[in-house]
């Protein structure tokens, strides 16, 4: 088995060999790096490929390790809740602790939450525009890189789900931001002045969000 330092701790690096054509590299929740590479390929070239990754590898280890950290704890409306698991039959808040039987009941109360806060956000910021638009069919989903997304064919509002982590304040620009593309297609001055006209610290959101 081969083994890798980095900042002087050791990983082991398991190798798959398999038919592709292509050297992947990735770190689990062990810890452990795994390489998945043609079964020509020498170990000489994996080490040295490893070499030539070690920021990347880094990073993962890094989000690895802040994943086993975040475990334990939820991010809802903008605080931090630490998950206790109890018996317990309906989900509980106190302060800064949330309280459920199991992460079954954990999910599905989440996953209700994200529905009702961003549907009701939606209908609040909507029937505050006075621009004549017609009402998007609102979607949410997961998505990794953008907190919202207009799709003019379709005239649908796609949320993040990841907005839930969020206070009300940045939910609401997410919203106002979409529906303001539907007068304004662009990042034209335009658009923005409408943004700017329902949330006048658009800016400073947008700093927060990054």
């Amino acid at each position: 088995m081969m083994t890798c330092e980095i900042d002087g701790k050791y990983y082991n690096v398991i190798i798959e060999r398999k038919s592709n054509k292509h050297i992947y590299i990735r770190v689990k929740d062990d810890l452990n790096i795994y390489v998945s590479c043609n079964i020509l390929v020498p170990k000489y070239e994996i080490k040295k490929l490893l070499d030539l990754n070690i920021n990347s590898i880094k990073k993962m280890i890094d989000n690895v390790n802040k994943n086993r950290i975040d475990e334990n704890k939820l991010l809802y409306l903008g605080k931090s809740y630490d998950i206790i698991y109890t018996d317990i039959n309906k989900v509980f808040i106190d302060d800064n602790k949330i309280y459920v039987k199991d992460k079954k009941m954990l999910d599905k109360w989440y996953k209700d939450k994200i529905l009702d806060v961003f549907d009701e956000r939606y209908v609040y910021i909507f029937n505050k525009f006075n621009e004549n638009i017609k009402s998007p069919i609102l979607k949410i989903r997961s998505m990794k890189t953008r907190w919202g997304v207009y799709n003019k064919k379709n005239h649908t509002i796609t949320l993040n789900s990841r907005l839930i982590e969020f206070d009300i304040k940045k939910i609401d620009y997410v919203i106002i931001h979409e529906l303001s593309h539907i007068k304004h297609f662009d990042h034209s001055k335009e658009f923005w002045n409408l943004v700017s006209k329902y949330c006048p610290n658009y800016k400073s959101i947008r700093k927060e969000m990054k």
